[in-house]
């Protein structure tokens, strides 16, 4: 599938000269690869808090971007990369107490089995090597992710990300599983539908010779539409990988930190313990980060053996910025503000499910949304053509989302944690003011 939420060139000539001008210049430097949001693009020049602002001045309620978690330019994030630059920047092959404390500190929030870490610099390398790890371990290959997965761009792990579309081939060692649908399935079939289908796709791997490496699955389904539950339906998958020798990578990239409001990583959720977790986006608060955690025992023959190294994973200005991160998530409470205002922003949304029947489900954990826009509510018959006028309308009254699911009907809503109950009702307003312009038939 293309890519949701995209500027097309059909919608370029109904921009300003200079906008038209600048999109030129960026194609003629940049090649087709770069992709732009929305309809009309934003022309963005600094953000604050939960605001970002463009060229004139404007101000757009940002509702979508999970990288600035803290709220854009965080004063402590800020100083804390700031005097560490100031002082030394180098790699992890020397002594400094910054990173050790850093790695202290983050550990510390998990789970006491997942006691190691490893730093990368994005989560596509934090997932690729991941891959490197479960195949030295466990002597095997295949990987199994879900239908509508991203997990990041290098080689290997583009294999198994089926959201970067048709024209990436995904690895003959890779088998995709429908993500579980809570919205089309009731809970007691999600509790077993999901291992059922893990599997099976597990003997598929063996029926073709393939011993299976890992499953791995963002706890949020964050790319194949969002689901936060019920609790504890991935048991039944992870025991599966695990009796046929592989291992369980929970990707956090998006739903850790947090983020979920219920725990500060998405698999507690679940009652589950990962063999790794890999973690990146609002790990720095925009500083570029991400890493692992692991079990000491996945590690213990692949470090001396296979070795690791990352010359800017782990740098001592990436540490300062994570562990001030992690220490306004504490000061300020931020788990528990995704908790409350998440709540309170679900509530609203559920409210005007009530007036608007394009809006077929509401779901999500913490600051972590989606919602469902259906053409029918009986059929559950999905709508991405007003999804798309939807996300575009809240553009033009200044408030940033996005869309993902395999239907691309899946309204994304993921404010930084600093949201408030102001901030949710500010997004409310201008929701419902954009499904009041919808056509009648759809109210």
């Amino acid at each position: 599938m293309s890519m949701l939420n995209a500027f097309s060139r059909e919608d370029f000539e109904r921009l300003s000269e200079s906008e038209r001008a600048l999109i030129a210049r960026r194609e003629k430097v940049l090649g087709p690869a770069y992709r732009l949001f929305y309809e009309k693009p934003l022309h963005l020049v600094r953000g604050e808090g939960v605001f970002l602002y463009d060229a004139q001045g404007n101000a757009y309620l940002d509702a979508y971007n999970n990288v600035a978690s803290l709220g854009h330019c965080h004063p402590r994030v800020v100083e804390a990369i700031t005097q560490q630059t100031a002082i030394l920047n180098t790699h992890t092959r020397y002594l400094h107490e910054g990173i050790v404390d850093y790695a202290e500190a983050l550990t510390g929030t998990f789970p006491a089995e997942l006691s190691q870490a490893m730093f990368t610099c994005t989560g596509s390398e934090a997932n690729d090597l991941a891959v490197r790890i479960a195949r030295f371990v466990t002597g095997g290959t295949g990987i199994i992710a879900t239908d509508l997965a991203y997990h990041g761009l290098t080689s290997a792990v583009a294999e198994f990300s089926p959201s970067l579309g048709e024209s990436v081939t995904l690895g003959p060692h890779v088998r995709t599983v429908p993500a579980p649908d809570s919205y089309r399935h009731s809970p007691e079939e999600m509790m077993e539908k999901f291992g059922r289908d893990v599997r099976a796709a597990i003997a598929d791997l063996k029926r073709h010779g393939i011993k299976p490496a890992m499953l791995i699955v963002d706890t949020i389904f964050s790319s194949d539409g969002i689901f936060a539950g019920p609790k504890g339906f991935l048991k039944s998958a992870v025991d599966a990988i695990h009796e046929a020798g592989g291992l369980f990578v929970a990707d956090e990239v998006q739903p850790g930190f947090g983020r979920t409001g219920e725990a500060m990583w998405g698999f507690e959720r679940h009652g589950l313990s990962p063999d790794m977790v890999t973690i990146g986006k609002p790990m720095g608060n925009g500083y570029p980060m991400a890493g692992i955690v692991l079990r000491p025992q996945v590690i213990a023959d692949f470090g001396p053996k296979a070795r690791y190294f990352n010359t800017f994973g782990g740098n001592p200005v990436a540490a300062a910025a994570g562990k001030a991160v992690l220490d306004t998530i504490r000061i300020e409470g931020l788990q528990q503000n995704a908790l409350d205002v998440g709540r309170y922003l679900r509530d609203g949304l559920s409210d005007l499910a009530g007036h608007h029947s394009a809006i077929g489900d509401v779901r999500g954990s913490g600051l972590f949304i989606g919602v469902e826009i259906v053409a029918d509510r009986t059929t559950k018959s999905a709508d991405a053509t007003l999804t798309t006028r939807i996300v575009n309308g809240l553009r033009e009254r200044r408030v940033l989302i996005s869309a993902s699911g395999p239907r691309g009907n899946v309204l994304k809503i993921r404010p930084p944690l600093v949201f408030s109950r102001h901030n949710a009702d500010q997004f409310l307003e201008a929701f419902e003011a954009v499904l009041a312009e919808l056509p009648p038939k759809r109210i």
